[in-house]
């Protein structure tokens, strides 16, 4: 029996991160994945991309910034198990310093952003959002494995 070659969604996530510590959120609309949570500014891989520049065009997607591949730092990496049972792969970055200043380029997919406090984050904030930025204030390991709390047995 031949075993079947493992595939993933790859998510690509960027933590701005402002001199007071804080990082921006996007409030999901109520019709998109994650409705009326907040999350990580970020989404997925697209063919072709490497993670740093998918990070990257991602940020410039959702919030209208453009950052410099030198200012983009990996923070992590982690396997996700959503709730529907799906596995996927993620990367995270995080910028300190960028060009423009965040606005909502997609008011059909957010809401509103929101700068936070990575250590304490809303409590209406993403579950995967959340385990995504304990990891960052914890450092130590670059890797985690993140299980949503609804994950189905």
């Amino acid at each position: 029996m031949t075993a079947t070659r493992y595939t993933s969604v790859v998510d690509v996530l960027i933590l701005l991160q402002r001199a007071d510590g804080r990082v921006l959120l996007v409030r999901r609309a109520e019709t998109e994945y994650a409705g009326g949570l907040l999350s990580i500014v970020g989404g997925h891989l697209e063919r072709g991309e490497f993670a740093d520049d998918g990070a990257r065009r991602e940020a410039h997607e959702e919030v209208g910034v453009e950052i410099d591949p030198a200012d983009t730092e990996f923070c992590g990496a982690a396997h996700y198990w959503g709730p529907e049972g799906e596995r996927r792969i993620c990367f995270a970055f995080t910028a300190q310093r960028w060009r423009g200043e965040p606005y909502n380029r997609e008011p059909h997919k957010h809401t509103a952003l929101v700068w936070a406090e990575p250590g304490n984050p809303p409590p209406d904030c993403h579950a995967y959002s959340t385990a995504v930025l304990r990891q960052f204030v914890v450092g130590g390991s670059l890797y985690a494995n993140i299980a949503h709390p609804r994950r189905p047995r």
